[in-house]
């Protein structure tokens, strides 16, 4: 085995623990704004190493500036999405989550 492919491999499990650990936060976390947080962060994070670690494995190619295309793009419109989700829901009407509220399991 190569340092590449090696590289390769970590980025890919990092991006993987990062997706799954986004999931769990969006089971886990009590209401809508707790849940946008993982749902934006760990998982443009968790997207953007797996790409890193296909771009890694791949070397320098045509295919690995598409995917830097694309991991670019996934920084800009995850959180620009996911901004824009919360604030429809703010303007919607959904309330925050506040300690004294009962956490339905």
């Amino acid at each position: 085995m190569d340092i590449r492919t090696i590289i390769a491999g970590i980025l890919l499990a990092l991006g993987c623990f990062f997706i799954v650990v986004a999931a769990i936060g969006v089971v886990r976390f009590p209401d809508f704004y707790s849940r946008m947080h993982p749902a934006g962060k760990s998982d443009t994070l968790g997207q953007s190493l797996v790409l890193s670690g296909i771009m890694i494995y791949e070397g320098f190619s045509l295919v690995s500036i598409k995917l830097l295309i694309i991991i670019v793009f996934i920084f800009i419109a995850n959180p620009t999405a996911t901004h824009a989700v919360a604030k429809a829901a703010y303007v919607a009407g959904v309330k925050p989550w506040q300690k004294e509220d009962k956490v339905i399991k």
